[in-house]
C-alpha cells in the first residue's frame, strides 16, 4: 500500500505542476469565473505548489506527509465548492475530486489508518 501512496504523491505533485505552471492561463480564467481576486489565486497556487513539493520530498526524507496531504485535500474540497457555486458541468469537478481522493488516501496510509 505504501508504494501506491508514493505513486499517488507523485501523481498529485505532477498534476499540480501541470495545472498551476503549465496551464496557468486556464487557472486565471477559472478564478475569474469563480469571482475570486488575484491574491487568492496567488495564495492558493503557492500553497498547492509548496504542498506538492512536500509530498515529493516525503518520498525520500522524513517529512511528515499527513499534514500536506490533508491540507491539499482541504484545498480540493474548496475547488469542488467553487465549481459547484458557479454551476460548472460535472466533468469540471473530476480533476479536483480525483486529487481529493488521492490526497485522503495518501494521508490515510501515512497516518497508519490504512495498511502500509
Amino acid at each position: 500500500m505504501l508504494q501506491l501512496a508514493i505513486t499517488a504523491q507523485i501523481v498529485i505533485a505532477v498534476s499540480i505542476g501541470i495545472v498551476w505552471i503549465g496551464r496557468f492561463d486556464n487557472i486565471v480564467k477559472e478564478f475569474r469565473q469563480f469571482g475570486l481576486p488575484d491574491i487568492v489565486r496567488t495564495l492558493v497556487g503557492a500553497a498547492k505548489i509548496a504542498l506538492a513539493t512536500l509530498l515529493v520530498a516525503g518520498i525520500w526524507y522524513p517529512v511528515p506527509v499527513v499534514v500536506p496531504a490533508l491540507v491539499m485535500a482541504v484545498l480540493m474540497v474548496g475547488a469542488q465548492g467553487a465549481h459547484f457555486s458557479v454551476g460548472n458541468p460535472w466533468h469540471k469537478f473530476l480533476p479536483s475530486l480525483a486529487l481529493l481522493l488521492l490526497s485522503v488516501f495518501v494521508a490515510g496510509v501515512h497516518a497508519g489508518f490504512l495498511p502500509q
